[in-house]
């Protein structure tokens, strides 16, 4: 534990947890709910932020000996991060999209500006508090690669589902269990990519599954401009 409390560690994880912050901004100032002020969230993003962060630095190259970011991957590595995020796409397009919409609306992006935000968000925060942070701190509870993706995938899973127990607009039974498996196989890809490429190449995974909304926006120069 004394490996969190490194001047380097901590350095590194509230630079990170800042740029998290400020590119979570979007997000929570588009969230129509909120019940708290912005500047509430954002303190808590970046305190939380700051914790996670520094479980990624202090633990993850130590226990792994591959660095959080990697600048120069593999084509061949990227070229599989590509095929695989554009394959869950698809399959998401056209098994689950459509009965996911009429459920879940509100989970989806009804303009460009509202995309930009999601996607922010989720490469900012949601990949870190869903993939970088537990993968990391379960490296160091357990020492073993196969238990820490394991368990990182069984928490993804996890989340999903107390997320859709706790939502107004609860999932059909039909629905649900298809979903939690391509969210399972979708961590553990993320994950791999994580592990063989970096945060960067699990980043460009994540943002590829999150193009197929833009289908849904409008075409050629309306995707380039923002809400007024």
């Amino acid at each position: 534990m004394r490996q969190l409390a490194r001047t380097d560690v901590l350095k590194s994880a509230t630079i990170a947890a800042l740029i998290s912050a400020v590119l979570c901004l979007p997000r929570v100032w588009l969230w129509s709910a909120r019940k708290y002020p912005v500047w509430y969230l954002e303190a808590l993003l970046f305190l939380g932020g700051t914790v996670l962060w520094a479980f990624v630095f202090a633990w993850h190259t130590k226990y792994t000996a591959r660095p959080v970011f990697r600048f120069r991957i593999k084509p061949s590595l990227l070229t599989l991060a590509t095929i695989a995020a554009l394959v869950i796409a698809v399959l998401l397009i056209l098994f689950l999209e459509p009965a996911l919409r009429r459920v879940a609306p509100e989970d989806y992006p009804s303009s460009f500006s509202q995309w930009l935000a999601m996607a922010l968000f989720s490469l900012a925060f949601t990949q870190m508090f869903l993939v970088f942070a537990p993968c990391a701190w379960l490296m160091r509870l357990f020492g073993s690669q196969t238990v820490a993706i394991t368990l990182t995938v069984v928490f993804g899973v996890c989340v999903a589902i107390v997320r859709n127990h706790g939502s107004s607009s609860s999932m059909p039974g039909e629905l649900f269990p298809t979903l939690l498996l391509l969210r399972a196989v979708s961590s553990l890809l993320s994950l791999y990519f994580y592990w063989q490429g970096g945060a960067i190449l699990a980043g460009w995974f994540a943002f590829l599954i999150l193009g197929r909304h833009l289908l849904n926006l409008g075409g050629g120069v309306d995707l380039l401009r923002a809400d007024p």
